[in-house]
């Protein structure tokens, strides 16, 4: 199993129970959904989802995906630190629930920063 993982609110991930897949704003607006590998999670939540404590981390098995997933690099208006040779997964289509191996709560320590053990 490839590992790839997604951050998400847990109000959307209930609403994608309900609808069956899992549909990310940035599908609608930038035609795909972002993922991270395992060593990416921290950084882009320290950068995207400072404050927030309501989020859950989706873990995914890419081999059971059913829309393309490419790895290419990140998008540079997101206000990160960024490796100009760094690539993230893309998913060109919905979330289909079956690839989803596991989800947990996923909130920032006392001092507000995210980490993640599988860094």
């Amino acid at each position: 199993m490839v590992q790839i993982y997604h951050i998400v609110a847990r109000d959307a991930w209930d609403a994608a129970q309900e609808a069956g897949e899992y549909r990310a704003d940035s599908l609608g607006t930038q035609g795909f959904i972002h993922f991270s590998e395992a060593d990416q999670v921290a950084r882009v939540a320290n950068a995207i989802y400072s404050g927030q404590d309501d989020l859950l981390l989706l873990e995914v098995d890419s081999e059971r995906l059913r829309a393309a997933l490419k790895y290419e690099p990140p998008d540079t208006t997101v206000p990160a630190a960024h490796d100009s040779v760094e690539l993230f997964p893309h998913l060109y289509g919905p979330l289909n629930l079956d690839a989803v191996a596991r989800v947990t709560a996923f909130a920032p320590d006392e001092d507000g920063v995210f980490h993640f053990l599988g860094e």
